[in-house]
């Protein structure tokens, strides 16, 4: 019975961090792909809000729904979500396009 248990456990925070990723991937994403879009748009703020606003609204509910009452999963879920994070900023990482703005406006050290 107790191994059955543990076995179930396992299973459902092994689903929590894999939906931690996929919500990760879906909020990083959709973030990448509006700051690409700032320079080529005529309303910056309004492109930033109603992207904040759509990937809030997917991944807190999200979040929620995976949580289902146990902060167990929410913590695993987290992971999943954070360490996908870290995979697409090595994965996307700065681009050819990206060297010559900071050729332009180097960083302060």
């Amino acid at each position: 019975m107790m191994n059955e248990l543990n076995m179930i456990t396992i299973v459902i925070l092994s689903l929590a961090f894999a939906a931690g990723l996929v919500l990760g991937a879906f909020y990083f994403i959709a973030l990448w792909k509006t700051v690409k879009r700032l320079p080529d748009t005529s309303r910056p703020l309004r492109l930033m809000l109603g992207s904040f606003v759509l990937r809030m609204a997917v991944v807190l509910p999200g979040f929620y729904f995976v949580m289902g009452g146990h902060w167990q999963r929410l913590a695993t879920a987290l992971m999943g979500f954070i360490l996908m994070r870290m995979i697409l900023t090595r994965h996307l990482g700065i681009v050819k396009s990206d060297l010559e703005y900071y050729k332009v406006f180097p960083q302060p050290t």
